[in-house]
């Protein structure tokens, strides 16, 4: 009867659709090329154009022009003393070049995308390009997530280590680095200092072996053969420094100080630090050789560890980003060559 007619079934939104957009069904339209194809129908009552507004595309498409058009990356090809585009203008060129080749535009701006943004293409999903370029940002967002988790527990376990107190000693730092330390602290000390040195070094190992007279000389021994082994391992970092000063001996270290500059209490306290900032780094970057580091990255005990300092934190983590940003500029020039080509 009239007015029992049912209402015409709608498509299913795709997953990024927003949820104000009407999406009427669409007849299959050949090979999947364009979005064109498969774009929502927008309502007859709304105020905006969806040729010329991203803001009324699905969310994900609009989250990943906005993403694209702010990253810097040149979107066409302009003449020398051409005007830079505006950011609208990137953003409705970006949109252009979406709507008419989806797949161009995923291999040519993949490297500015994230997981949330690869819904945009699933009207092209089936295609091998397609599913190369997703892995890939699919990959770079799992590494970056996992650089993140490792330098946070390393972070951590350098807060633990300090708060020990050995691992960073001055003694212990000293043996795995020989060479630095001679030349942040070292070269500097004073012989009473010198001597005030080997002395608690002694009486270290005379206190640890209290239990016994031939234990505390044995670590007596321990002490002159750690002694020993640090003053080798010192000459052959000398000696592999030497060497490649020679090879770049054209080269000026504006750094290094004058022969027979002699440091006043203030600069060697500064000295100190910087030895022990660049101690820490090491830890850091993972080049303690005889640290067990896979205890440290895969030990779920470090996540909520809430030991870090900020500052520091931050420091330490704004050096990683360079690493990454300076990927992201080798991405973008190979995009730029791309593109005159």
């Amino acid at each position: 009867m009239w007015g029992e007619i049912d209402p015409p079934a709608k498509a299913k939104p795709s997953l990024c659709e927003s949820e104000t957009r009407e999406v009427l069904p669409v007849e299959p339209a050949g090979p999947l090329q364009t979005y064109e194809h498969y774009r929502p129908r927008y309502s007859t009552d709304s105020r905006t154009d969806p040729q010329q507004d991203p803001s009324a595309e699905p969310s994900c498409v609009g989250a990943m022009i906005e993403s694209v058009a702010m990253s810097g990356s040149p979107v066409k090809s302009q003449q020398i003393g051409e005007a830079e585009l505006t950011y609208g203008e990137r953003r409705e060129e970006l949109l252009h070049q979406y709507r008419s080749r989806p797949l161009v535009f995923l291999e040519r701006y993949h490297a500015h995308l994230k997981p949330d943004h690869l819904p945009a293409f699933s009207h092209v999903s089936s295609d091998p390009r397609a599913q190369h370029y997703s892995q890939l940002v699919q990959k770079r967002a799992a590494g970056r997530t996992n650089r993140t988790r490792v330098r946070n527990h390393r972070y951590a376990a350098l807060r633990a280590l300090q708060k020990a107190g050995e691992y960073f000693s001055e003694e212990q730092m000293r043996m795995r680095e020989p060479l630095l330390y001679e030349q942040y602290i070292g070269q500097f000390l004073t012989d009473e200092e010198v001597l005030e040195r080997s002395q608690e070094a002694m009486l270290e190992g005379a206190q640890e072996g209290q239990g016994g007279g031939s234990c505390g000389l044995a670590n007596l021994l321990l002490n002159s053969y750690q002694e020993r082994l640090i003053q080798s391992r010192l000459q052959e970092q000398q000696e592999r420094e030497d060497g490649a000063q020679e090879e770049d001996e054209d080269d000026e270290d504006d750094g290094e100080q004058p022969k027979g500059w002699e440091p006043n209490a203030e600069e060697k306290a500064l000295l100190r630090e910087e030895f022990i900032s660049q101690m820490h780094q090491r830890f850091l970057d993972g080049k303690d050789k005889d640290f067990n580091y896979s205890e440290v990255d895969d030990n779920p005990d470090y996540d909520n560890l809430d030991i870090v300092s900020r500052d520091a934190e931050d420091k330490y983590f704004d050096e990683d980003d360079e690493e990454e940003e300076e990927e992201e500029e080798m991405e973008k020039d190979d995009e730029e060559e791309n593109m005159a080509e």
